[in-house]
Order: structure tokens, then sequence, then C-alpha cells
């Protein structure tokens, strides 16, 4: 007990010494105040998003077993993933040198080229894309509202996104990452609530004579089959993604040690709960005939398949995740533009800081829902930005690192899985990165600016 206590005061004394020379982006946007308890809303809202509704269309080119098999899979080797990456994070905490970003990890481990041309860009990339990726998602839904209360209206898609946009500019001005604790919390019920929503409403229509005929076969063709595979490979793994562990970990009080894992645990009960309902249920009630997105296969044919209310419902639920979504995403960029335009000297809410603050995070925002407003199959783009992104970052880099920091023995078996895992996943991120490239150039004729699709 007394050395649990000197260990705290240590690490607490080493906490604010490095305080001191924090930049402005580490000072302000990854301030170390939270509880394992608000990790767990972070990572929540990071990985428990609403891109679990697109798991039913995955299982449309797996088939059963295929698909659970790829989602026990996937949920493991995160969850112990994102656990080294916790451990080695720690470590160097211990140390004395404590990592608040990917890159800096990557600077430390891998070398400086490695973060500043490697890591830092693809997690740049990632996570400006999932702000982008989220905001066409929530004009999308916005317009399925719409369209729900007013059939003919001739309101466009990039008008909603735009709606939604004016949203994300307000949330975007959150201080710092943790200030997003209450939001994140409100997420998470959020999250819960539109996955029950979509469990329910796909039992419901699966039991009634309203639904299609339930057809499990997957194309015979082998080509579709097999890019189809990775394809659905490649959804899973973007679901699985999180790509900011050290952003998140910075967030906690120090001492960190275990409360990542407490809070990875508050996490994956969520996505246990979420990810199987929605996937299992939703391929059951539409088998191959399952979309993109699983609550379109709520109305067939202008036909609503459940009350009108219940997809009103769901679908306000989903908008409103996806803002917190956004915002968590928006992070790394904050962090980059506060780093860069706001003086660590003067304090956080001086005049000096909150005026480039919101001149800078406005305009983050408007350059994401614009892309987002002109690019309405940027959901395509974002596959290859997965396989390029999400699977190096949450697959290959946290054993890569815990192997070089731990230097395990080549005759433990852990040092063999951990190389077995980066050896598979770096191959099926180029696989994947190659089928999501088909797919672009398969949907590219329908592609237009600004279209109202």
């Amino acid at each position: 007990m007394g050395t649990e206590f000197i260990d705290n005061v240590s690490s607490s004394h080493e906490y604010h010494d490095h305080e001191k020379e924090l930049d402005a982006g580490a000072l302000f946007v990854l301030k170390s105040k939270g509880s394992w308890v608000h990790c767990g809303y972070h990572l929540s809202t990071s990985i428990v998003a609403p891109p679990l509704l697109s798991l039913p269309f995955a299982f449309a080119s797996l088939g059963w077993w295929g698909g659970i098999l790829c989602l026990v899979i996937g949920a493991l080797v995160t969850f112990y993933s994102y656990n080294l990456l916790s451990m080695v994070l720690e470590h160097h905490a211990h140390l004395g040198r404590r990592h608040l970003r990917f890159r800096d990890m990557a600077n430390d481990i891998l070398g400086p080229r490695w973060g500043r041309y490697y890591v830092g860009p693809i997690q740049f990339m990632v996570c400006y894309g999932a702000v982008i990726g989220s905001t066409l998602l929530g004009g999308q839904c916005m317009k399925a509202i719409y369209l729900l209360l007013n059939p003919n209206g001739a309101m466009k898609l990039y008008q909603f996104v735009v709606i939604f946009g004016g949203l994300m500019l307000i949330l975007a001005q959150m201080p710092s990452f943790h200030s997003l604790r209450h939001i994140n919390l409100i997420s998470l019920l959020l999250c819960l609530a539109y996955s029950a929503c979509a469990t329910a409403g796909s039992i419901y229509i699966g039991n009634s004579s309203k639904g299609p005929n339930k057809d499990y076969s997957i194309s015979s063709d082998k080509e579709t089959q097999i890019f189809g595979v990775f394809n659905a490979i490649a959804i899973i793994a973007t679901t699985f993604g999180n790509g900011i562990i050290p952003e998140i970990q910075a967030t906690i009080a120090p001492p960190v040690k275990g409360k990542m894992f407490k809070g990875l645990c508050i996490c994956y009960a969520m996505l246990s709960t979420t990810f199987f309902s929605v996937a299992i249920s939703g391929y059951w009630a539409f088998g191959n005939q399952a979309e993109g997105l699983i609550l379109s296969n709520f109305t067939q044919n202008g036909l609503n398949l459940v009350p009108k209310s219940f997809i009103l419902i769901t679908n306000i639920f989903t908008i409103l995740q996806l803002s917190a979504v956004a915002v968590v995403y928006l992070q790394p960029t904050n962090e980059v533009l506060e780093r860069t335009f706001a003086d660590a000297k003067s304090s956080e809410f001086s005049t000096r800081n909150v005026i480039p603050r919101l001149i800078s995070r406005s305009i983050s925002v408007i350059i994401a829902t614009t892309i987002a407003a002109m690019l309405p199959f940027f959901g395509d783009i974002n596959a290859v930005i997965g396989a390029f992104g999400f699977l190096p970052l949450d697959f290959v880099l946290p054993v890569i690192f815990f192997n070089l920091t731990f230097k395990p023995s080549k005759k433990k078996p852990i040092y063999w899985l951990n190389m077995a895992i980066a050896v598979f996943f770096s191959i099926l991120g180029v696989i994947a990165a190659v089928a999501a490239v088909r797919q672009i150039s398969l949907d590219a004729k329908t592609y237009r600016l600004f279209a109202n699709v």
C-alpha cells in the first residue's frame, strides 16, 4: 500500500514536471484530468458508432459463419491490441516519457521519420476522414427524416449536410478532449438506443409478412465473391477501428496504470451488446438484401415496414450520436491547430488563444462539411482510407510497438503471436485497399459532385 502511494506521488510529480514543457496542443486539448470511467465514454464513442449499422451488409458477403467469425476475431484482436498499446504507453510514462499522441509514440519507438511521414499523416487522414464521413452520414439521416415527413420534398442532400455542419461548428468549440466526457456519456446511451431500435425493427420485419424473402446465398461469381469478402472484412475492421488510443489515454489523470484496461472493459461490454445484436438480427431479417445502412431496409419501395415514428426516433438517435463521434475524431486536428496557433504561456481562455481557436476550428469544420457535401460517394473513399489507416494503426502497429518496447524472447508465444498478427493484417490491409479501389472504379460512373443520393 505504501509503495503504491509513493508510486502515485512520484507519477504525479513526473506529470507536473512534464506539464511545464508541454506545447499548447497537449496542454489545452489533451488535458490529463479524466478518470477511467471518462476514458470508457471516450472509447465507446470512438468505436461503438453508427458504422456498426453496416455490419449486416458485411455479413451478406461473408455468410453466417464467416460473418460471426470475423466479428469475434475483430473483437478479440482489437481488445488485445489496444491493451498492448496501453501497456506500452504506461511503460514509457513510468520511465518519465509520457506520450500523449500516436506520433509521439512512433517518434520514440520507430524513429522521427516514422512519426512525421507515416503515423502522423495516416492518423490525420483516418480521423479527418471519420469527421467527413460522420458529417455525410448525419446529412443522409436528416434527409431520411425529411422525406419521411415530406415525401415530395425538394431539399437536396448537400443542404442537410450543411445543416449538420452547422451543429458541428458549435460542438467543435468544446475546448478539450476531457470537456467531451458528458457528451460522450450521452453518446453511449444514444448508441444503445439506436442499436436496440435497429435490432427490434429487424426482428419485427423478419417476423412479419412485409419483410423480404430471406435469402442467405452468396454471389456465385468468383471475382465478385472474393472481392466482396475482402470488402466486408475491411468494413468490419473499420467498424472496430479507433486510431486515437494514445490521445484518449492522454486524458487520464496520472497515475494511468490499469485505468485504460477498465475503460476498454466498459467499451467492449457496449461493443458486444450492440455489434452482435445489430449484425445478427439485420442479416437474419434481410439476408443478402441488407443495405449499406440497415435503417434503409426499414423502407421498401416507398413503403414503411415499421411505424413512421419508429424510423424517425431511430434516425434522431443516430444523428445525435454522429455529432459526438465527429467531434471526438476532430480532436487530433484541434490539437494540431492549437499547437500551431495558440500560445502555451497565455491562459487557455485568453483573447490571444480564444480567437485563433474559434477561427481555425470553424475553418476546419467548414472544409469537412464542404467535402462531405461535394462528395456524397465519400463512403467509398473512406473504405480506402480505412484499409490504409485503421488496419495499420489498430491491428499492426500496437503489436510491433510492444515487441520493440518489451523485447519478448523469440522462444515465447507472445512474440510469434504478435508477429503473426502484424503480418496477417498487413497483407489484409493491402488486399482490402485493392478491393476498395475496385469498388470505386465500379461506382465511378455514378459519381457527381453535390449529387442528391
